[in-house]
């Protein structure tokens, strides 16, 4: 059963309508720091009366309906539910009023040979609730949500250490994403120095250019993003949960760098491909001056005595033709030998 058909079926179980069943993949109430309940969206603001509860609602696609009656039991602000529901957002943090509204890109491999799709996933997070909405391709966030549940003692920190558990899984995602890029990269340059030139390695390097430039675009917004969760201008970070958002931050710089990495090597082997091909031009190039030279000679002694004059130098001497034929073939062994020296041949 996929993600959407199990999200689907927690959802009718609960209660949901069939037109948000598929969307709906969970929504629960915690208190303490476990598991108190499974909710249907209208009845989350009954839940929320208990203040030490908070919501935990997971949407996949959902449709615009949906997220206005999200919105009116979170009080969400317009804008920020516009780009929920329209996606195609950079990775970006803003705040309206308690609510923090973080997108994030997440990456996901898929078919046989390793294709990258990309997703969102945009998490609203308040005093007592976090809401995660996924766009297009996104591993689901069950192993995250059953993670979370087995250390009440960390879930109990509230919404903050949640929205660190989403964060760190979806940048946990890229790290075998960069290490397939880099063993492209590796085959790569054995085939531009071991294997014979072709137009198809400048191909494979443009492309695997392209793919490194996603991946920047990507992960590069989410430094900024975590270096603010690290500040203490957000009370909805308690202090104690800071220093989970900074190893985020952590593999953040280090994958950051590592896709810069990648960039700079990639430009070399480009740079090299394209030296070693004007290269193999130019050798080419030496070896067809090298025979045009030579084929001269006799094109040149052929072209004067072509002439149709009555009167030329050693035209009825007996041994003309020997002489001449041994000129042009001392000649072309000559400029052989030279070239050949000189490396030209």
């Amino acid at each position: 059963m996929s993600n959407g058909d199990r999200g689907g079926a927690a959802a009718e179980r609960i209660g949901f309508s069939g037109a948000h069943a598929g969307a709906i993949v969970n929504c629960v109430s915690y208190c303490g720091g476990r598991r108190v309940a499974d909710l249907p969206i209208q009845d989350i603001s009954e839940a929320l009366k208990d203040p030490e509860q908070f919501v935990w609602v997971g949407l996949h696609d959902p449709g615009e309906a949906l997220l206005r009656e999200v919105q009116q039991e979170f009080g969400l602000h317009d804008l920020a539910i516009e780009d929920a529901h329209h996606a195609h957002q950079r990775p970006k943090l803003d705040r309206y009023g308690d609510t923090l509204f973080i997108v994030l890109r997440t990456v996901q491999q898929t078919g046989a040979e390793g294709q990258t799709e990309y997703g969102e996933t945009h998490v609203f997070v308040g005093p007592r609730y976090v809401v995660t909405i996924r766009h297009g391709a996104s591993s689901s966030y069950a192993e995250v949500r059953a993670r979370c549940e087995t250390m009440p003692q960390l879930l109990s920190k509230g919404t903050g250490f949640v929205l660190y558990a989403v964060m760190d899984f979806v940048v946990d995602q890229y790290f075998p994403i960069v290490d397939a890029l880099e063993d492209k990269l590796e085959t790569l340059e054995d085939q531009i120095f071991v294997e014979t030139l072709n137009r198809q390695a400048t191909m494979q390097i443009y492309r695997l250019k392209r793919d490194i430039l996603e991946v920047k675009r990507a992960i590069s917004p989410l430094v900024d993003v975590c270096n603010r969760l690290t500040r203490y201008d957000f009370e909805l970070i308690p202090e104690d949960t800071r220093p989970y958002f900074r190893d985020v931050y952590d593999h953040v710089i280090r994958i950051n760098e590592m896709v810069d990495n990648e960039r700079e090597l990639l430009t070399s082997a480009l740079e090299a491909n394209l030296s070693l091909i004007s290269t193999s031009q130019n050798e080419a190039m030496k070896k067809l001056a090298g025979w045009a030279a030579i084929f001269a000679v006799p094109t040149m002694v052929a072209g004067i005595y072509g002439m149709n004059f009555a009167f030329m130098p050693e035209l009825s001497w007996r041994f003309g033709y020997p002489f001449i034929m041994t000129f042009i073939l001392a000649g072309c062994v000559g400029l052989y030998w030279r070239f050949k020296r000189a490396g030209w041949l």
